[in-house]
Parts: structure tokens; C-alpha cells; sequence
């Protein structure tokens, strides 16, 4: 029966970064452990063989110049069993540990300086030993010398197996340890950003998260949220704000119609049919004026990217400044070719509402001018009316803004006109912004010049 996916792979990302940082360890360390397995091995036998060689070889010298002694002196280390064998399986002279045992071996050297190594197992109370054997002389009877110590532990058990293994669990163990560690201590602050965006509602955005310092990843996605938690608030808050003063705006139209209405309903004899049907006109057409905008400026922030084309700037200008009648003539200084990419409805829009604002609070000159600057084509539309105060540079362009009574609405206007042409040009890549000039007030679009 298959395992359950949970059970094989970890669910959370501590649990994965640790798997696969153990698996990955595992398949570097165990090689690793292997190898110093066999190396260790190799260094102590080859230890241990020297010794045997160089006590097999000291006898062999002994035994061509006739002065071997028996019993056989115990060689370096612990070269403890020295044997040489004679034919027939005869030992010639031993050491003393050697002459209650049988001959260590029936091997034998295929030359006279040949050196054999090789161990060999005897009786559980003897044990195993490492054996180097070598030949006295050429001749084909020539006694074998057998020289031996005992194998150790560390080559005879598991046990060095097994502390390996122990290093490579150990090693391993500190590994994954270490991941964890270090994946729930990253983990740990995407958890506290989601408990704390957990707390913020769309009643309340002011909260932020927690921003931990460096550069890492961690950090910018903490600054990114912040950064999208601020731009929501702002939304809200003016979301909020527009629908309050929405609210406050259609009800005036509405509220002057209804008692219009209501008036010629409760007094008919003294109703005048024409003055209320201009009334109730005039106040239908202020709240058309005023829906109309709202929509355009929903269509305008909620819609996706509207599809641009060249956009001559200076033609659309002049063409509105033909169209348009008002109590103050406009003076044109425009510039041919002044190219944008833009949707051409939007532009005209901003065109006609900075032209019915100068309009509205002029007082005898109104001037459009349409020229490129430094890679930018610009927009200005100057009135000699009323300057506006420095701290009201940015207001006028809120929704529904009203300032002082020079520059109120009886002088007509929804309110919303600035507001629409600031947007039309941020969502065209430019900035319309206000200043005062000696000839009263100016207002300057700047769009990206058309490539």
C-alpha cells in the first residue's frame, strides 16, 4: 500500500528545505564515509605490513648469514609471531608465541625477494592476523618466513564501520539542524507579516507590517506589502472621500429639483410651467454633467489600457479653440507637429476642461500654448484671473475641491474637471500641475513626446 503524500513529502516548506537538504547531505556524505572507511583500513594494514615486511625481511637476512636465533626475536610493532617453515610444514625456529601454533600458512612466494602480504583467520582464541611471507633462498625447498601481528579491531569488527556511520549521521543530523534553523528563521517572519496582515481589514489600513532589516528577499517582500498596504489606504481613503462628497454633490441637483417639483405640486395655480420646466432642466443637466464625469472618471480608473495612437497635440488644440464659444476669446501660440501617443478622447478632454476653467475665472485673456521641450511635449493654458494660493496648488486637482468664493462653482463647473485632467495625464505617462505667472494662472500638461 502506497504511503500517503504527506508522509513521503513534507507540507511545509521547514519540513521540504530540511528533506532535501538531509538527502542531498546524505548522498555527499556517505560516499565520503566510505571512502575514509577504506582509507583508514588501507592506512593501518599497510601499517601493520610494514612492520611484518621489515621483520620478514631482518630474519631472512639472519637466516642466509646463519646467525638466526631460536627462538626468533619479536620484530618492530607488534610482530609478536614470527615463523620460518621448512618443508614438510616443519618450523625451523619460531618466536616464542609462535611454537605452540601451527604453521600460520600454506602460502608461499613465487621468488626469492617476493613479498606476500595477506591476513589469515585462525581459532577464535587466536584471532586473525596480518602475515607478510617471504622465501630464505631460490632453491625450490627453501624455508618460507612467516611474520605476523595481530589484526586489530578497528580492521577485525564493524566498529569503525559504525562510528562512520555514527560521524555521518551525526554530520548529517547538524546539516538538516542547521537548514531548519535557518528556513524557520526566514519562515518565522513571512509567518509574523501573514498574522499581521491578517489584523488588517478594509476598515483599517493604516497598520504595516514588521520590516526586518538587510536586503534579502524577506525584507523586500516586507517593503512590498507596505508599499501595497499605503497605495491601498490612499485608494480607500479616496474612495471614501469621493463617495462622501459624491453623495453631498448629486443630492444639491436633486434636492433643488424635488423642491421645485413639490412647490408647483402644492401651489399649481401659481406655478409657472416654463419656469419650472427651465428649472427642472437646468438641475437635470447639472446632474447629467455630474454622472457623466463620475462615470469617465470610474471608466478611467478601473478600465484597462485604452489602445493609443499619434496624437498631434497642437491640431487637437487649435481644433477645440475653433469649436468653442465663451465670454473670452483664447489666443493660440501652437506649435506644428507636436506629437504624443495617446487615446485622442482623453486628450480632448483635458484640453476642454483646462479651456472652461481659464474661461470661468478669467477676466479678459485666456492663452493656449502647445510647444517641445527637452523631449516632452507641454500644454499651458493661462488665465488672467485670480491667483491660486500656493497652498492650494495640489487641492484644486482633489474631487469636489472648493476654494475660496473668487474661485467657487456658482461660477459653474462639476468640481471634477482638474481631477479628470490630472488623471488622463498620469495614466498618459505625464503631470499636470499649477503655477502663478504675472499674467495670473497657469496650468502646464506635460506629456511624453511620440517616438
Amino acid at each position: 500500500m502506497p504511503l500517503p503524500r504527506a508522509a513521503i513529502w513534507p507540507r511545509s516548506i521547514r519540513g521540504r528545505v530540511t528533506l532535501l537538504t538531509l538527502v542531498l547531505a546524505a548522498l555527499f556524505l556517505i560516499p565520503l564515509g566510505v571512502a575514509a572507511d577504506l582509507v583508514i583500513r588501507a592506512t593501518v594494514a599497510n601499517a601493520i605490513w610494514h612492520d611484518t615486511r621489515e621483520a620478514a625481511s631482518r630474519v631472512v637476512v639472519a637466516y642466509r648469514e646463519s646467525s638466526l636465533l631460536n627462538p626468533i626475536a619479536p620484530g618492530p610493532g607488534d610482530v609478536d609471531l614470527i615463523q620460518v617453515v621448512g618443508p614438510g610444514r616443519h618450523i625451523l625456529a619460531s618466536t616464542a608465541r609462535g611454537r605452540t601454533l601451527p604453521p600460520l600458512s600454506d602460502a608461499r612466494p613465487v621468488a626469492p625477494h617476493d613479498l606476500l602480504d595477506f591476513t589469515t583467520c585462525r581459532p577464535l582464541s587466536v584471532g586473525c592476523f596480518h602475515v607478510t611471507a617471504t622465501l630464505t633462498g631460490p632453491g625450490p625447498g627453501a624455508p618460507v618466513v612467516y611474520a605476523a601481528a595481530p589484526t586489530p579491531a578497528v580492521l577485525s569488527t564493524r566498529i569503525l564501520d559504525v562510528a562512520v556511520g555514527l560521524q555521518i549521521a551525526a554530520v548529517a543530523g547538524l546539516v538538516g539542524w542547521i537548514a531548519y534553523k535557518t528556513a524557520d528563521r526566514g519562515l518565522g517572519t513571512i509567518d509574523h507579516i501573514q498574522a499581521q496582515l491578517a489584523h488588517i481589514t478594509a476598515s483599517d489600513l493604516s497598520l504595516r507590517v514588521r520590516e526586518p532589516p538587510g536586503e534579502d528577499e524577506i525584507s523586500h517582500l516586507a517593503r512590498t506589502v507596505n508599499s501595497t498596504l499605503a497605495r491601498l489606504e490612499h485608494s480607500v481613503e479616496q474612495q471614501r472621500r469621493f463617495a462622501a462628497d459624491a453623495s453631498h454633490e448629486l443630492r444639491t441637483p436633486i434636492a433643488g429639483l424635488r423642491a421645485q417639483l413639490e412647490e408647483s405640486l402644492l401651489h399649481p395655480e401659481e406655478t409657472d410651467l416654463g419656469t419650472l420646466v427651465r428649472g427642472a432642466l437646468r438641475d437635470t443637466d447639472r446632474l447629467e454633467t455630474i454622472v457623466t464625469d463620475l462615470l469617465f472618471m470610474a471608466r478611467l480608473g478601473s478600465g484597462g489600457p485604452a489602445a493609443q495612437e499619434p496624437v498631434d497635440l497642437g491640431q487637437l488644440a487649435t481644433g477645440e479653440i475653433a469649436a468653442r464659444p465663451g465670454r473670452v476669446p483664447v489666443i493660440a501660440g501652437v506649435e506644428e507637429h507636436v506629437t504624443v501617443m495617446g487615446v485622442r478622447t482623453h486628450l480632448y478632454r483635458v484640453i476642454d476642461n483646462l479651456l472652461d476653467n481659464a474661461q470661468r475665472h478669467a477676466a479678459d485673456m485666456v492663452k493656449i500654448e502647445v510647444h517641445r521641450d527637452h523631449g516632452s511635449a507641454v500644454l499651458a493654458v493661462t488665465n488672467d484671473g485670480d491667483r491660486i494660493a500656493e497652498e492650494d496648488h495640489e487641492r484644486v486637482f482633489h474631487r469636489f475641491a472648493r476654494l475660496d468664493a473668487a474661485r467657487s462653482r456658482n461660477k459653474g463647473g462639476t468640481g471634477l474637471g482638474l481631477a479628470i485632467a490630472r488623471d488622463v495625464a498620469i495614466a498618459h505617462g505625464g503631470t499636470l500641475h499649477v503655477e502663478n505667472v504675472p499674467e495670473g494662472t497657469r496650468f502646464v500638461l506635460r506629456l511624453p513626446l511620440a517616438e
